[in-house]
């Protein structure tokens, strides 16, 4: 018998150490116990705990309570009590537009486990809403009339920023006006006719430049072809509308066939060193002497038999000067 009424009491004293190493003390209170319509309160909900404990706090969208509207929050703040304790604060903004007096019905936090659900209540939090009194202290003395709005004097600092504005809109104004006019006056003037070269004369500079650079022979191999192939493009977007910069060689290669142009064997010479380049270029191909002057002389052959009818034949990069000349 005495060994029951040993465990009975044990059992009693570890519950009541297990119940305080878990208090759990919760309050929700205003900042002010009274304010005035449309003034902002804050309104807090503290929780003390001990450290480790999980508990669930009660959180507020729109209102508190009807007519006390929140305007922002909540904003949470954890500060250490002690070694074992935390103080958590919920802190909301909120406002009550009509008078009256307001209680706020105890809030809760609550610990769910294995036993069930154990919740902690604050006390009632109350606040005051007061109207503006707006009435003379003597309602029997005679009505009066309503103050008309005071008239300040306009000042030069006033006024100064809008001369200013007038001024700059003035100004711009005037130079608009200005633009135009001269605009108008220089489309009814007669322009000069702008002459452009062939475009075989245009790719035979840049041929004859490009063969005095020496890249290939300085090592610039893949620069060579890069400069060697953009001529050539320029070459087909000057003389048959081909705008192949952007294209691949075999986009560029159909879209000269969609002009007209038969598969015979410039087309080969033109593929052969648009195909070659593009090995130097993204294959690390490294071609001999032989073959960049082979190269070289093919672009040449392509320009000189595609160009525009009428214009004078040119063999190699020799002839380049006479042939500027005769042009």
């Amino acid at each position: 018998m005495k060994r029951v009424l040993y465990l009975v009491i044990l059992c009693a004293l570890l519950l009541s150490g297990n119940i305080r190493g878990q208090e759990v003390n919760v309050s929700a209170v205003f900042d002010t116990s009274a304010i005035f319509i449309g003034d902002q309160v804050g309104f807090s909900i503290t929780v003390e705990q001990p450290e480790g404990l999980k508990i669930d706090l009660p959180h507020f969208r729109d209102t508190i309570i009807k007519s006390v509207e929140i305007i922002s929050g909540p904003l949470v703040d954890t500060f250490r009590i002690s070694n074992e304790m935390l103080r958590i604060t919920e802190k909301y903004l909120v406002t009550v537009f009509d008078s009256g007096r307001y209680t706020i019905d105890p809030v809760f936090a609550e610990i769910k486990d294995q036993s069930g659900i154990r919740r902690f209540f604050s006390d009632y939090a109350t606040i005051e809403v007061k109207r503006v009194n707006i009435t003379p202290p003597d309602t029997t003395s005679a009505i009066f009339d309503i103050i008309s709005p005071y008239r300040a004097p306009v000042t030069f600092g006033e006024i100064m920023p809008w001369l200013l504005i007038a001024s700059v809109a003035v100004a711009i104004l005037w130079l608009l006006i200005r633009f135009v006019s001269r605009r108008w006056r220089t489309r009814r003037e007669i322009e000069a006719p702008v002459i452009t070269d062939p475009a075989h004369v245009i790719a035979f500079r840049q041929l004859e430049k490009l063969r005095e650079e020496k890249l290939w022979q300085a090592g610039e191999t893949k620069k060579y072809y890069t400069c060697l192939t953009e001529i050539l493009r320029n070459y087909l977007e000057n003389r048959y509308g081909v705008s192949s910069m952007e294209l691949t060689t075999s986009e560029t290669l159909e879209a000269l066939l969609k002009t007209g142009f038969k598969k015979d064997h410039l087309y080969d010479k033109l593929m052969s060193v648009l195909t070659g380049a593009d090995l130097v270029k993204f294959a690390k191909y490294k071609p001999g002497p032989s073959e960049n002057d082979l190269n070289f002389e093919d672009s040449w052959e392509f320009v000189d038999a595609t160009k525009e009818a009428g214009t004078i034949s040119v063999s190699g990069g020799a002839g380049m000067r006479k042939a500027e000349e005769v042009l």
